[in-house]
């Protein structure tokens, strides 16, 4: 009887994984090893603040979840890795790339961004856009930039009509 509460148990920690992996728009497997308790506390602080969580779960349970996602992000799942999940697509991409640069016993591997697997190189490419909030001001920026442009050929052609 103690075998089939084992496998029940590890059954719903397979199923978290995969409602957490369809749930997050991001989905980063990074090394741990080598971080200190108060560095892995304050990684957490830091995903947490950008929408984001992290969990260290069994290699074997995180491949049999992705297994059933049809997944595959090849052997990455081996030694201690944990998992980040995210809502922003790029948030918990850009907290790991930063604190890595901070603490380079964290390393990311792979990950799945909007359901497409991505490995290290695309990982740090997207490091590299700016934030949601960033890209607004950009935005932003430009579209007063048009107006401004607008207000002053208007303000030109109504001088030109008064001569």
């Amino acid at each position: 009887m103690a075998n089939q509460r084992i496998i029940e148990k590890k059954q719903e920690i397979v199923n978290e994984i995969s409602s957490k992996v369809q749930d997050a728009t991001s989905v980063v497997v990074f090394d741990y090893k080598g971080l200190t308790v108060s560095e892995t506390n304050e990684l957490r602080r830091e995903l947490r603040n950008s929408g984001s969580d992290f969990k260290v779960y069994k290699n074997t349970l995180t491949q049999r979840a992705f297994d059933t996602l049809n997944i595959n992000i090849g052997d990455e799942l081996t030694g201690a890795k944990a998992i980040a999940f995210g809502v922003d697509a790029i948030a918990p991409i850009k907290v790991l790339s930063e604190f890595s640069k901070k603490h380079p016993a964290l390393e990311m591997y792979a990950g799945i961004v909007d359901g497409e697997v991505v490995d290290i190189n695309k990982l740090k490419e997207l490091a590299t856009i700016p934030s949601r909030e960033g890209l607004l001001t950009m935005l932003a920026g430009g579209l007063m930039g048009i107006v401004r442009d607008l207000s002053i050929c208007l303000d030109l052609y109504s001088q030109d009509l008064e001569k």
